[in-house]
């Protein structure tokens, strides 16, 4: 009985306890294919107790065996890949609570079940980012909330890895979404707060917003006109691709400004001192849709004292200039013959407070003396020092404006007085002088131009300033009538979901100040 003990205990296979001709208690045993080895306790031939089961590449399990199998606590190490575990287990696997530490540095902390992550856990992946929540089959399944490396939170649902259902995101900028996900995407209804100050509330597909802004539009057409000196508001609403106003939208910031148009020169026409003038030209120009490039003109807001002298100001400085160098059509070099009248010239609708039409027949409020005079020197004398006296850098832009439930409105607008040297008026000063006079013929010898010629005529002169060839007499500095360019940008920063909308444009048509009527002059007459 004693040679079969010992005949055990030194076997090639194992070394250790033995009851009964069976393993039992501590021992060492090595599989027949050499490849596992376990080391630990026994229990009627089986490992069955606290044990270690090393494998041949480095790997092992070390824990609690019962009956033959892994079961209960213990820790594994896969050498192959550096990754390990302590945990739970079950039949071999990992099973119940545990944590998993990878070689490239992810970690998980929860539930497994069987080999899998499964149930509430907490991962830190590879890249930093951090996920706690609900797992299912080693993937995000259910509620949780989620950590990114760039600073982005999200917390709610989650289907197979990819969120799911409702959910706000909190990015790192500050934005914030709270709606309706599918796919990783927002989808469904939803908000959204951007950094930028916009807000959108309606709905998204594919983490567009569906009535979003997809374009600016200048309200009351292409063309709007508007008297010299004479505040004016500029109406803009932001619509979507189907044309309908976006009322979802707020917050959106947008720009106005003002430009010149450029004259077109041929190199091989004009004379080198005009291209030269070009040359010194250091703004880009700016392309527009109406077929000619321009360059920028200065714009401001009004800012007047008293709402007495907001409506009486401008229409009483115009008087006064008409009245003391005679007729404001014989000093105004900038727009053609016959249309000081009618102060049209265009189809498009005129804008709000600002307009025409909206000038005639508005009382004069304010003070004045008794004889009325004294009233033109008072108001000229106020413009001459608001206008000549700023500096090419003082006169402060519009202030931006936010859009409102797609729209937004700059109020008290006024074109500023030009920087010195302005070298566009330069240039289209000098560009008359170039112009040749006609002959003097009788006037039935004179040919006879068409309004298309003429129209022609303007146009090859740089004419969105066309003018009579009399000396100006208005100061240098004096906002000049003819047409200009409104622009609208949007200048929303950072840009709403990455995205600047194009700029909207619109010509602008300024008008002599309006002179006192006719009527006016008449009755003034026979009252004397």
């Amino acid at each position: 009985m004693a040679d079969v003990k010992k005949q055990i205990r030194n076997s090639r296979y194992y070394v250790g306890g033995v009851t009964n001709l069976t393993r039992n208690g501590f021992g060492v045993y090595v599989y027949p294919n050499s490849f596992f080895r376990y080391e630990g306790e026994w229990s009627k031939g089986e490992k069955h107790g606290h044990g270690k089961l090393l494998m041949k590449d480095g790997s092992y399990y070390e824990g609690e065996f019962d009956h033959g199998e892994i079961e209960g606590n213990g820790s594994r190490f896969w050498a192959k890949t550096g990754v390990s575990y302590s945990g739970q287990f079950s039949g071999g696997e990992l099973h119940g609570c545990g944590v998993m530490q990878k070689g490239n540095g992810e970690r998980y902390k929860g539930e497994f079940s069987y080999g899998l992550r499964d149930g509430n856990g907490c991962l830190l992946d590879k890249d930093g980012q951090t996920y706690e929540g609900s797992f299912h089959q080693n993937k995000r399944h259910g509620e949780g909330q989620m950590h990114y490396r760039n600073g982005d939170q999200y917390e709610g649902g989650w289907l197979l890895d990819q969120q799911q259902g409702h959910g706000v995101m909190r990015f790192g900028d500050g934005s914030v979404y709270e709606g309706q996900w599918r796919n990783n995407l927002f989808n469904g209804q939803g908000t959204m707060i951007h950094c930028s100050g916009i807000i959108y509330e309606g709905l998204w597909t594919n983490g567009r917003p569906l009535g979003g802004a997809s374009k600016v539009v200048i309200e009351g057409g292409d063309v709007l006109e508007v008297f010299q000196e004479t505040p004016f508001c500029v109406e803009v609403q932001l619509q979507t691709e189907a044309g309908e106003k976006a009322t979802g939208e707020n917050g959106r910031v947008l720009q106005i400004s003002t430009a010149i148009r450029l004259c077109d020169l041929s190199p091989s026409t004009t004379p080198s001192s005009l291209l030269k003038m070009m040359e010194d030209i250091k703004e880009t120009p700016i392309p527009t849709p109406f077929g000619f490039q321009v360059v920028s003109y200065p714009l401001m807001e009004r800012a007047f004292g008293s709402q007495i002298f907001i409506d009486t100001a401008a229409p009483l400085a115009v008087a006064a200039v008409a009245a003391k160098s005679g007729s404001a059509q014989a000093d105004s070099p900038l727009l053609p013959e016959g249309e000081w009248e009618s102060g049209s010239g265009s189809d498009g609708p005129p804008l709000v407070g600002g307009t025409p039409s909206d000038l005639d027949g508005k009382e004069v409020r304010g003070e004045q003396n008794q004889s009325g005079e004294g009233e033109s020197t008072t108001i000229t004398e106020y413009f001459s020092g608001l206008f000549a006296g700023q500096e090419e850098d003082s006169t402060p832009p519009p202030a931006n404006q936010r859009v409102e439930e797609g729209q937004a409105k700059f109020k008290n607008l006024l074109l500023a007085p030009p920087p010195h040297d302005f070298i566009p008026y330069q240039l289209m000063d000098e560009l008359k002088r170039n112009i040749k006079k006609p002959s003097n013929r009788a006037p039935t010898d004179r040919p006879v131009l068409s309004q298309d010629k003429n129209s022609e005529r303007r146009s090859s002169t740089g004419s969105c300033f066309t003018s009579n060839t009399k000396k100006s007499s208005i100061d240098s500095r004096s906002v000049r009538p003819g047409e200009y360019v409104i622009m609208v940008k949007d200048v929303t920063n950072p840009p709403f979901q990455g995205q600047t909308l194009p700029p909207a444009f619109a010509l602008l048509r300024l008008f002599p100040a309006k002179t006192k009527s006719k009527n006016s002059q008449t009755d003034k007459t026979k009252s004397k």
